[in-house]
């Protein structure tokens, strides 16, 4: 047997209250036609007839009155889940890569800007893991770099390009310079322990290296953010860090601007167009206003990356 309609069942209940197709149309805000066509399909649906018509209106058979305690029962289980999610107030949830990213900084942004909103970080491995999450409804949205095509049902809008610095330590030759030509890196290695392959970060630096003669090193051990800046700052390595990264302080360690031109980090909030959390439009509102386009003339981006964010 077919699954049952709710809004077939909606019709056939509004109807028994009134005996009357007209009515139940008005009621439910829909045409007596539409009404018809639904306790057609209800009736094809179950394999018997509900209703027969008469001069005052329209009758229960015995199979149609056998069938409306339950069909009362499905309308009200319904209202039930749906007064439930209505009155339950669900903080928004959104995933980042890692607190200490500039994501980060755009979440907080838009907390103390909007009033009454309510909003969990949640931190996983990127777009691998979002993508799925979002379908599912574990998540509201995600920040991460869209790489390659999103499911027909995920939707993004740009939310930042973030310039990426070079990390060095005091002494290095580059240390005391305000800022880098890109040229100039041409030919070093850059450490970069946490690209993990196959992620769209790892994929962001290769075509970063590609295009300007850098190699990147992505030999670990990661010990995370507090090992990654004493290696920096011992002299043992040299890095690229996106400038809205909160590192750990470390008296030894230069970030220095690189320009000519400035390579900028691509992220996007992502979500899926079914998600209908009263906060989400607010936040894909605020981050669509705040969004600053791509700048040919003085950024770079990969090229797969560049028509999103132009």
């Amino acid at each position: 047997m077919p699954d049952l309609d709710l809004g077939a069942i909606r019709a056939f209940v509004a109807v028994t209250e009134d005996r009357s197709f007209s009515e139940a149309a008005a009621q439910l805000g829909i045409s007596q036609q539409a009404v018809s066509k639904r306790i057609a399909k209800l009736e094809s649906d179950l394999g018997v007839r509900l209703f027969f018509r008469s001069r005052n209106g329209a009758d229960l058979t015995e199979d149609g009155r056998a069938f409306l305690h339950h069909a009362r029962a499905l309308v009200g289980i319904a209202d039930q889940a749906l007064d439930v999610l209505r009155g339950r107030r669900r903080s928004l949830r959104v995933d980042v890569l890692d607190t200490r990213l500039i994501s980060v900084e755009l979440i907080r942004s838009f907390h103390q800007a909007v009033e009454d909103v309510d909003i969990d970080v949640i931190t996983s491995n990127g777009l691998r893991s979002a993508r799925g999450a979002l379908s599912r409804g574990s998540i509201d949205a995600a920040f991460a770099r869209v790489s390659g095509t999103l499911e027909e049902d995920l939707r993004s809008v740009p939310s930042c390009l973030e310039p990426v610095h070079l990390l060095v330590d005091r002494d290095h030759p580059l240390a005391g310079l305000r800022e880098v030509e890109m040229v100039r890196l041409a030919g070093s290695t850059m450490w970069m322990p946490g690209n993990v392959p196959d992620s769209e970060w790892a994929e962001f630096y290769a075509f970063l290296g590609e295009e300007f003669d850098i190699r990147i090193d992505t030999s670990g051990p990661d010990f995370g953010w507090e090992y990654f800046v004493e290696k920096i700052g011992s002299g043992e390595r040299v890095a690229l860090v996106g400038v809205g990264c909160r590192l750990p302080w470390h008296p030894r360690t230069v970030q220095i601007p690189i320009v000519d031109p400035v390579p900028v980090y691509p992220c996007s909030l992502i979500y899926h167009q079914q998600n209908h959390h009263p906060v989400l439009a607010r936040l894909i509102r605020f981050v669509a206003d705040n969004f600053r386009p791509f700048d040919p003339d003085r950024q770079w981006l990969p090229a797969p990356d560049r028509t999103a964010f132009t």
